[in-house]
């Protein structure tokens, strides 16, 4: 594997930062997973757009265009030979001084990995998941934005472990407020009626770049997705429900809590769904390999 760091490309056991960068002291910086299906980068300005408006939100110069990340990021899966895998694009603050202070770091760290991933087992995506509510809510938007997708997980990972510790495979995490805002690594739906909702921005979510997409594709469908703010009762009597990522793609989630969700397998328009994202994503892709 070759991993890029600042325009250089480092083998695995080479590839490394400084023990001052921000982003390992403090988690300050940002970060994209982004997709590659058949030699091409799904939704690849898309993902360095969000980026770079995280990058902004926390004053953090990327020191690069846009145009440049698209071209590094295409590179580094070439240099990888992949055709289908998964792209980890870091941005740190870089190395300073111990203190908190972001200024003291003279130059940011861009770091891409192009390898693979298996977020859930092969038989979640046909069998569905089972989730737990978790008491760690997410952070509040006077906080820190939910939008800005940082290096900071540690919220995330708590609820994680929660998840984990209850015997489920996802956890779903509320806000301050009790509302439903997404899952620990996820974006949420639910369908009931055949309406399809999922939490608002507002409510916690992060703008997932495949949340979108399932957005298009209901739109397509003349199944139109709804934003509306959920309660756990809104999960625990949905007839489907199904999670979106970039890593988790999509996939169903069948039991919430020891209740099952609907009959307690995948439902039709959620298998529906699955389907035609994975038609899309070689429409949408920029390709690697000309």
């Amino acid at each position: 594997m070759k991993i890029y760091i600042d325009g250089n490309y480092y083998g695995e056991e080479e590839a490394k930062i400084s023990v001052f960068d921000h982003g390992l002291l403090y988690g300050d910086g940002v970060f994209e997973g982004i997709r590659c299906y058949g030699g091409g980068v799904y939704k690849l300005p898309e993902h360095i757009a969000r980026l770079y408006d995280s990058a902004r939100a926390i004053l953090l110069d990327v020191g690069m265009s846009q145009e440049a990340m698209i071209e590094a990021t295409v590179a580094t899966v070439r240099e990888n030979g992949l055709q289908d895998g998964y792209i980890r694009l870091l941005v740190t603050r870089g190395a300073g001084g111990l203190g908190l202070n972001p200024y003291l770091c003279e130059k940011a760290s861009v770091i891409i990995i192009a390898s693979k991933i298996q977020l859930y087992a092969e038989e979640k995506y046909r069998d569905g998941l089972t989730m737990a509510t978790c008491a760690t809510r997410r952070p509040a938007p006077a906080a820190l934005s939910p939008s800005v997708k940082s290096l900071n997980y540690l919220n995330n990972v708590m609820a994680k472990v929660e998840a984990i510790n209850a015997g489920a495979d996802e956890g779903v995490m509320l806000n301050e407020q009790g509302y439903v805002a997404e899952c620990t690594g996820d974006n949420i739906f639910v369908i009931k009626n055949g309406v399809v909702s999922t939490p608002p921005v507002s409510a916690g979510a992060l703008p997932g770049i495949t949340r979108d997409a399932i957005f298009e594709i209901g739109e397509a469908m003349g199944k139109p997705v709804r934003e509306a703010t959920l309660t756990r009762y809104e999960l625990y009597t949905a007839d489907e429900c199904f999670l979106t990522g970039t890593a988790a793609e999509v996939i169903p989630g069948v039991r919430l809590d020891g209740r099952p969700i609907g009959d307690g397998q995948p439902g039709p328009l959620t298998r529906e769904f699955m389907k035609l994202f994975k038609d899309s994503t070689i429409s949408c892709a920029t390709p690697v390999y000309t």
